[in-house]
């Protein structure tokens, strides 16, 4: 097995480690600078590939070449943001011993320019080199039967208003429904855009779910605590992840429905075993035995490359290897409290008492803050390394 899109990196540009922090009031410090040389530099090469005949008549190139070209080229532009509001903050001082509303308008450009810079110095901070992937987004009941199926179709009903909101796509790639319209378990493939990464985000909700309310099944009124897994991984291509066929046991079997009633007669749904890790994927959702393979092959590279990436890691570094392993309500992330709507990240010590709103698709600040947090730890870990 080889996997190309997790080397150990700093920066999911592949630069040298560096200090991006040295972002100074005016303008950028000398390191940031020259990684934003270095970023236009690759930006012309892809360009230039992105013209060549054989690029173009290769779907697959074309695809991971403009994923690049965009990702750069979202860095290039908020960095050009820094130095154009840089010349209009230097004019508007100017002009203010000239005319006193030019201070009010230096003071709103000044604001406009640390939220600039706070994104660039993001940006170019150290990052895990999957960052920039699109995710598949897997939900899976646990403890709590029933209910815990029905508050699994809650989190996916708000990962895809979520999505709705900041422009991901979101596509159902396979799920096994209960009677009820719950989800025992449903995977879907999120695609990001350059300015937010699907899996760069979606990554900190990996991890045991826990909710707190009365279930519709309940006709006493008491609370019940239930949990829901979910596991958020890479969507990344076959080019960077090389799986040898002979590692792969192929198991083929009937579609199921609600309840384990079949809704076909062939057997079309496909399982695979990546057999030197243990790795498991299905596809039951497609008409055809095919397609149903091809998307359990897309699901089995995304596990394979997570496990990789985890395995890589240092044990400080990976927030990975907070997601979940077994679904019980002690080893969670999350907990989400409908009678007093309140939602609790226990990672972060975040608490929202719009849990309503959250739930319906109002996602951005608790992911917001989970990946604040991550960029703040990944600089105190580059500040302990100089220093050491």
């Amino acid at each position: 097995m080889t996997l190309g899109c997790c080397s150990a990196s700093w920066s999911f540009l592949g630069l040298q480690r560096q200090t991006w922090t040295g972002l100074v009031r005016r303008g950028m410090s000398e390191s940031a600078q020259h990684a934003i040389d270095e970023i236009r530099r690759r930006l012309r090469e892809i360009e230039i590939q992105l013209a060549n005949p054989a690029v173009l008549s290769d779907p697959s190139a074309m695809g991971r070449l403009g994923k690049r070209h965009a990702r750069l080229r979202h860095v290039v532009s908020v960095a050009d943001n820094v130095d154009q509001l840089n010349a209009d903050i230097e004019a508007a001082e100017d002009l203010a011993n000239e005319d006193p509303v030019f201070v009010q308008e230096a003071e709103r450009l000044r604001g406009q320019l640390d939220l600039a810079r706070t994104e660039l110095t993001e940006l170019l901070a150290p990052s895990d080199p999957l960052d920039q992937e699109d995710a598949l987004v897997e939900i899976h009941s646990g403890e709590g039967g029933e209910e815990s199926a029905l508050f699994a179709a809650d989190l996916l009903r708000m990962y895809t208003r979520y999505a709705e909101r900041v422009g991901w796509s979101v596509r159902e790639l396979t799920s096994e429904l209960t009677d009820l319209g719950g989800y025992r378990t449903v995977v879907v493939a999120v695609g990001g855009v350059p300015s937010r990464p699907a899996y760069g985000y979606l990554k900190h909700e990996g991890g045991v779910h826990r909710v707190q309310r009365v279930p519709v099944t309940e006709s006493s009124g008491r609370i019940h605590t239930s949990a829901v897994g979910v596991l958020v991984m890479p969507d990344v291509d076959e080019t960077e992840v090389d799986i040898d066929p002979a590692d792969i046991r192929v198991d083929v079997y009937r579609s199921s429905g609600p309840g384990g009633q079949g809704v076909n007669t062939t057997d079309s749904a496909v399982r695979l075993t990546h057999l030197p890790t243990g790795i498991v994927a299905s596809c039951q959702n497609e008409r055809s035995q095919l397609q149903n393979k091809a998307e359990a092959m897309r699901m089995l590279r995304a596990k394979v490359a997570a496990l990789a990436a985890q395995q890589a890691a240092d044990e400080n570094d990976r927030m990975r290897r907070d997601q979940v392993r077994t679904v019980d309500r002690s080893a969670r992330v999350r907990t989400y409290n409908f009678p007093e709507n309140r939602l609790t990240d226990h990672r972060i010590g975040y608490k929202s008492r719009k849990l309503d709103q959250i739930l319906a698709g109002d996602l951005g600040e608790v992911l917001d803050a989970l990946h604040a947090d991550e960029v703040r730890r990944r600089m105190a870990q580059q500040s302990e390394g100089r220093e050491s």
